[in-house]
């Protein structure tokens, strides 16, 4: 797989997934939050990965959720790869990824040098780390275009595969990896036309970008 790889997170439409694999992202995303504008139910999911099956990775997103939630939609959905987005233990992902059988990548809120120290809590037990924007108090942990410090991560050393997330776009993607190295950049907002709604063209201006950095 190129590096860095390519998710391009949040699709809630046809449309969008063929964008993404003609853009040739390395995986498409699915949000499983019902507060989020880009939350899809069991039916919806399923449509959509069919499309996407054998022609992108299929990621599923979810935040504090249920066992019996996980098992419906991951077997709905024929997922090759669990995003936990919310407060999961390290505890609670080693169980999530033993109930499943998939790979689980862990979302975590960074927003000084103290955060990351938070990484080496889960780098036994997740399969990725995903390095995200810390959001504001009572609002949703991701998809709101905030990003982080990169240069919190200068010196520092992952003990585990990780990712880069949270206010990338076009624009700046390239600075990102320049700043961080990241092995892979996760997106959702930076290629929207509004909340949910993806804008083909920035969808291919990032990859773009990403390939070109």
């Amino acid at each position: 797989m190129p590096i860095p790889a390519i998710k391009i997170c949040g699709l809630t439409t046809p449309g969008a997934v063929d964008d993404v694999i003609v853009a040739r992202a390395d995986y498409a995303g699915f949000v499983f939050y019902p507060p989020s504008q880009r939350h899809l139910t069991i039916n919806q999911a399923a449509a959509l990965t069919r499309r996407a099956a054998g022609r992108v990775g299929r990621v599923g997103l979810f935040v504090d959720a249920t066992d019996e939630e996980l098992r419906a939609t991951t077997e709905a959905a024929g997922f090759e790869a669990l995003q936990l987005q919310g407060s999961e233990t390290p505890e609670r992902v080693a169980q999530i990824k033993a109930r499943t059988g998939l790979p689980v990548w862990k979302a975590i809120a960074i927003a000084s040098r103290a955060d990351l120290d938070r990484v080496a809590n889960y780098a036994s037990v997740a399969d990725m780390v995903l390095l995200d924007a810390k959001t504001p108090k009572g609002a949703l942990p991701g998809g709101l275009g905030l990003s982080f410090d990169w240069t919190l991560l200068s010196g520092w050393r992952a003990p585990c595969a990780w990712g880069l997330a949270g206010g990338l776009n076009p624009g700046n993607v390239a600075q990102a990896i320049a700043v961080t190295k990241a092995p892979l950049v996760d997106v959702s907002s930076g290629v929207e036309e509004s909340p949910g709604i993806k804008d083909s063209a920035k969808i291919v201006a990032f990859c773009r970008a990403v390939r070109a950095a």
